[in-house]
């Protein structure tokens, strides 16, 4: 019951920061998450399910190593894509009715994002992204899971950096950084108790 009630939370707080804060800047976020976003941006495909598309190779690798997680995990990015797409047509409504600046929004989000992730990890959940990807990497090499999202998601902010319009990097990296530090917080000790298979 506890992990299911990390995941409902993890969901909605994942959903509320991309509709809500990043999605109506343009500004990304990284990982599966900044896959799917950047797929959004240049083809107008619904974020979450461009989510469940991009998992499928993670959820593969997830079935050789570690089928109770994903069990979890395949809950966690199926909840979580349909509430990321539930919210999606009120995103416009927050951003008219809280006026906030375009960094203030960047860090708010991140850290709403990586609290929800870093929620959803410590119950052993995923959204079956990268996230789960740098589960499997933190139980391997004696790194923090979320510095290990923060680096995967520093590349994929660099891609996006390359295919979009605009120049929203800084708040894009201001984001993945926020978000990193509150899963790094969220999942502090916990990498460190849960490295055996």
């Amino acid at each position: 019951m506890r992990k299911i009630s990390a995941i409902l939370i993890g969901s909605f707080l994942i959903a509320i920061g991309i509709n809500f804060f990043l999605v109506p800047l343009g500004v990304l976020d990284g990982g599966v998450i900044g896959i799917s976003l950047i797929v959004n941006y240049l083809f107008h495909i619904k974020v979450g399910l461009v989510m469940i598309c991009c998992s499928i190779p993670i959820f593969a690798l997830a079935w050789h190593y570690n089928r109770s997680m994903l069990y979890y995990s395949i809950i966690g990015l199926l909840f979580s894509s349909y509430v990321i797409d539930l919210l999606e047509p009120y995103q416009y409504y927050f951003l008219y009715y809280v006026e906030w600046t375009p960094f203030t929004r960047s860090v708010v989000g991140g850290l709403i994002i990586g609290t929800g992730f870093g929620t959803m990890i410590r119950f052993d959940s995923t959204t079956g992204g990268t996230d789960l990807l740098a589960k499997f990497i933190s139980k391997l090499l004696p790194v923090n899971v979320g510095i290990i999202i923060m680096m995967i998601d520093l590349i994929v902010i660099g891609l996006g950096e390359l295919l979009l319009p605009g120049d929203n990097f800084l708040l894009s990296f201001t984001t993945v950084t926020a978000g990193g530090l509150a899963t790094s917080l969220c999942t502090l000790n916990h990498s460190e108790n849960h490295r055996g298979w």
